[in-house]
């Protein structure tokens, strides 16, 4: 298995892929009720569980036409970053087309992997790493975050083999369709769901760049 890796700050991706550039930047903006909600929230934080209801709630899931259908068994995920799109092979020329967020400038990445596991509302734990260096700038994380409606990984999590990486759901609708994310592949709860219902673990998953 080869990965091409553009992660000049590998430390960075966290493990979770948190802290896109629109997320950073808010941390210095005083609407930000704390350093958690400027983290995870781009909207001056305004609580997440409300952010862009309608939006968390509908699905982006297309049935198109893939050209090169061919080339994937059925079941295989298809991530071209460029279109900031996931496809999901159905066979007979046919795959379910979901807009997803993908890795910002500096942590995308291309490769081919498996999903070797799968979990509904998943923690997240920021390593100790991260922790020690936001706490040396007076910000406090918590060492482990419960799944649940805030959570930034979202509804469902789907785990890639041999990376530091998901396919993940979000409490942040606003950004799906952007290229904000340290590398993990965010999508929409209910497209996540839909496809966590879907992959079986060890489909093969192809991320292009």
């Amino acid at each position: 298995m080869r990965w091409q890796l553009w992660l000049a700050a590998l430390p960075m991706v966290f493990g979770a892929c948190i802290g896109g550039g629109a997320a950073r930047s808010q941390m210095a903006e005083p609407g930000c009720g704390n350093f958690l909600q400027c983290l995870f929230d781009r909207n001056n934080g305004r609580p997440a569980a409300i952010l862009g209801h309608k939006d968390m709630n509908r699905s982006t899931a297309k049935v198109i036409s893939l050209p090169d259908a061919s080339k994937y068994a059925p079941g295989s995920i298809i991530v071209r970053t460029p279109e900031r799109r996931l496809y999901y092979v159905l066979g007979g020329g046919k795959a379910l087309r979901y807009r997803v967020s993908v890795g910002r400038e500096g942590f995308q990445w291309s490769g081919t992997s498996r999903i070797v596991s799968k979990q509904e509302w998943p923690h997240w734990r920021p390593p100790a790493e991260m922790i020690k260096r936001e706490a040396a700038k007076g910000r406090k994380l918590p060492k482990d975050m419960v799944g649940g409606p805030n959570n930034p990984l979202g509804a469902r999590a789907l785990y890639i083999g041999g990376t530091l990486y998901r396919i993940h759901g979000s409490n942040d609708a606003a950004s799906i369709g952007s290229a904000s994310s340290s590398g993990c592949i965010r999508m929409l709860n209910a497209d996540v769901m839909e496809l966590y219902d879907r992959v079986k673990i060890g489909a093969r998953v192809y991320v292009y760049q």
